[in-house]
């Protein structure tokens, strides 16, 4: 295993509960904007449509995705321009 592998894997832990953080905001007020003042919707929530729930679903798939692609891409550009290798 590459030394620059070794060292971006706690970095990458690091990025990964930072992401998961900001995701979670992300999606609760984007859940507020589409007019929701509950929380969202469980698989399980027997109260709730099927179409809040999968809409709830896609919505914090996509965010959550979303967020974790640009938090892994900024971290691995900067330690690329720290130690001058991209981590793998």
């Amino acid at each position: 295993m590459k030394a620059s592998k070794v060292a971006y894997k706690p970095v990458g832990l690091a990025l990964g509960f930072v992401s998961g953080m900001i995701a979670s905001r992300l999606f609760r007020q984007a859940w507020k904007m589409l007019g929701n003042d509950q929380d969202a919707p469980d698989a399980t929530d027997e109260d709730r449509t099927w179409s809040e729930v999968l809409l709830a679903a896609s919505l914090q798939g996509a965010v959550f995705s979303a967020v974790k692609a640009a938090v892994d891409r900024a971290g691995a550009t900067a330690t690329r321009r720290l130690t001058g290798t991209w981590p793998d």
